[in-house]
């Protein structure tokens, strides 16, 4: 099996950690230290090796940071980890506190004038480095940037080896465009500007760009790698020579030369005197400060790659339907399982997220899951980020809901969906809830709307028939999801902050409102979908964009409340229902074909 349910961190790891670290900041007249989740590529999810805040504290999620002072210590973490981090986190060797209000600036705010807080400048982003550093110079704190960074050496022999995941080529059947042509276009753009080269040091970026993956970063094909993309097309790419596999120096060409690592602090000093865009979101402080101090002049903007990668071509789109076709056939199996067997023997969260991937694998062509499943029964499944662990597996119950979150990573798309299951009857309160979510949903699917929409313009859509009920969520309503690339995937986001990155045509996004009942079950929809080109309605004065559905596995009818939806809402039930059925039925025979049929029947 491709998941565990062990768990890698221990609560007691921090007390121990902590001693180790405070005597290196000791040693070097350090106050304090900044730890956050953050590598050197700014990924979401890290190799073992990268996950500095994990070693130091326990704490596994995918968003937080600490700060180690000589006295006490800090964890800092937003909304979707409050118990989570409370879990994997000593209490009485780490404060808990809000990543979002307030955060590490607001600590810093509050630290004695004096104070000298280290920092990793190539952990930190320059946006984020730069609000802590206004309040550091507030509070007169000194602010110590680290060439060495004291986690490593306090984690010393025990730190993993970094990874080295050989480098592939990604064929141009699933990419769509070659890497020459992407360097091409992408290296116009920049000389229209005026600019000499770009630097990336997204792996997703590298990975588009030069049509490769990787296996670096769990749960996602990426390379850590950085690259120079210049103005006429050609471009160097710093690769351990370990991850050379024997097809790559001939797929990328004589335009891009293969250079090891450390030569990237060289290369920038040939570029002295000229533009270079670095995008601040993206790269770490680090780069801006070695690129200024060797004489480049810096363009801050947004990485060439993230808004081409997002916006995917046809060839891209056609892959991601057929992944979808491919995962619904494992899913409508699944749900089969769910539906019938399941309801009977009563199965535990491990042999939930077993089925599911082995339906997956089954199918010949799984690469890897998309994420760890999030297989949550009763009140599991009001945790929205939860992951089974020995120590939290349940048994689903009768009365109760069965959540289902996952996805697989197939080389022509990225899959990713959330099903919600009732186990038994189902109460008026759950079927209420479940349709609620479910108006919500249905309103993200068919919505038509202009160019220059964003997300955020659109997640009020997905929240206003819970609102209407005085129910909210405290997550987003959508992400991007790349193409055999990461889950999550920006610029694009449907959500309440405030996103100014409009949907465009291509971009994939997930349609997920949802409901949680804290302590007794939670409720999630999710399908995939792609933003359509702008098309004329009937009777209308302005054409308008759309999405089309990707997703096709069938919603469990026994949860829907049929009298709280509008007319224009159940037809829409029909419609998805029967096209799950045209999709996914010939795929199928016997028991799980007859029992698909009476799930797409009309409602």
């Amino acid at each position: 099996m491709r998941q565990t349910f062990h768990e890698t961190t221990r609560p007691e790891q921090g007390p121990a950690n902590l001693k180790t670290v405070r005597a290196v900041l000791a040693q070097r007249g350090l106050d304090g230290f900044i730890v956050p989740h953050e590598d050197e590529h700014q990924n979401e999810y890290l190799p073992e090796a990268n996950d500095r805040l994990a070693w130091l504290s326990g704490f596994t999620g995918s968003a937080g940071a600490a700060i180690v002072m000589a006295d006490r210590a800090a964890m800092f973490t937003d909304g979707r980890y409050t118990q989570q981090v409370r879990d994997q986190v000593d209490g009485a060797s780490f404060e808990f506190l809000d990543l979002v209000e307030g955060g590490v600036p607001g600590f810093v705010r509050d630290l004695p004038a004096g104070t000298r807080l280290g920092y990793d400048p190539r952990l930190h982003s320059p946006d984020a480095l730069g609000a802590i550093a206004r309040e550091a110079k507030a509070a007169s704190v000194e602010l110590v940037a680290c060439e060495a960074n004291p986690v490593d050496e306090a984690w010393g022999d025990q730190r993993p080896p970094q990874p080295a995941a050989p480098v592939v080529p990604h064929e141009i059947r699933f990419a769509g465009e070659s890497s020459a042509s992407k360097r091409e276009r992408l290296g116009e753009s920049l000389a229209a500007r005026g600019i000499d080269a770009a630097l990336l040091t997204a792996p997703a970026s590298v990975a588009w760009l030069f049509n490769v993956r990787g296996g670096d970063v769990i749960r996602t094909p990426l390379p850590l790698a950085q690259a120079i993309l210049n103005s006429d097309g050609s471009a160097r790419l710093f690769l351990d020579p370990a991850k050379i596999s024997d097809a790559l120096p001939g797929w990328l060409g004589n335009e891009v030369s293969l250079e090891r690592p450390e030569a990237l602090e060289g290369a920038l000093g040939d570029l002295k005197g000229r533009r270079l865009l670095i995008d601040p979101a993206q790269s770490s402080a680090w780069y801006f400060e070695r690129a200024e101090a060797l004489g480049v002049h810096i363009e801050r903007g947004p990485d060439p790659c993230a808004l081409p990668r997002a916006t995917k071509n046809e060839t891209e789109i056609e892959g991601a339907r057929r992944a979808h076709i491919r995962d619904g056939v494992a899913l409508a199996t699944f749900l089969h399982w769910v539906g019938t067997e399941a309801q009977e023997t009563l199965p535990d969260e491990r042999v939930v997220v077993e089925r599911l991937e082995q339906l997956r694998e089954a199918t010949g062509a799984l690469k890897d899951l998309s994420f760890d499943t999030i297989a949550g029964a009763g009140p599991n499944g009001a945790l929205p980020h939860y992951r089974p662990v020995e120590r939290t597996i349940r048994r689903v119950e009768k009365g109760s809901l069965l959540l289902v979150d996952g996805g697989g990573q197939y080389l022509d798309g990225t899959t990713d969906v959330t099903r919600t299951m009732a186990i038994g009857e189902p109460s008026a309160e759950q079927k209420d809830r479940f349709t609620r979510v479910l108006k919500g949903h249905i309103a993200m699917s068919v919505v038509r709307f202009p160019a220059g929409t964003t997300g955020h313009q659109l997640d009020v859509l997905a929240r206003l028939p819970m609102w209407m009920a005085g129910l909210d969520y405290d997550h987003g309503t959508g992400h991007g999801v790349g193409s055999y690339l990461g889950v999550h995937e920006g610029p694009q986001r449907i959500a309440k902050a405030v996103n100014t990155q409009p949907l465009l045509p291509g971009m994939i996004v997930s349609n997920e409102p949802g409901y949680y009942r804290p302590g007794h079950w939670g409720i999630r929809i999710e399908n995939l979908q792609v933003v359509t080109e702008a098309r004329a309605i009937e009777g209308g004065e302005r054409p308008m964009l759309g999405f089309e559905t990707l997703t096709f596995a069938p919603i469990d009818r026994r949860l829907i409340e049929v009298s709280l939806l509008s007319d224009a809402e159940r037809a829409y039930m029909d419609r998805y229902h029967a096209e799950v059925l045209a999709k996914i039925g010939p795929h199928l025979d016997g028991e799980v074909l007859a029992w698909l049929e009476v799930q797409c029947a009309p409602l």
